[in-house]
């Protein structure tokens, strides 16, 4: 499978499993059972994104740094760790 295609997969399943838990919510459904649907959306989401974020490096760094460019090589840099910052904000 792609990445886009496992990037894609992961956002369909995510989506789906927050459908799940907002119906759950609105049916007072057990506070344990809520919690570890939205956990299991956010492991969703959490690889979707390590797949779009290494398909980014794969593909967009390694174009931007064979150029040779050293404006775009650090902006690209300070793009990738205000991601990785948000990513990882707890």
């Amino acid at each position: 499978m792609t990445t886009s295609k496992q990037v894609l997969t992961s956002l369909r399943k995510a989506l789906g499993t927050l459908k799940t838990v907002n119906e759950m919510a609105e049916e007072w459904r057990y506070c344990a059972d809520i919690a570890n649907q939205i956990n299991a959306t956010i492991g969703l989401l959490k690889s979707a994104n390590r797949e779009l974020m290494r398909s980014h490096l794969a593909c967009c760094w390694k174009k931007k740094f064979s150029e040779g460019n050293e404006k775009e090589v650090t902006d690209f840099i300070d793009e990738l760790v205000r991601t990785w910052d948000i990513a990882t904000r707890k």
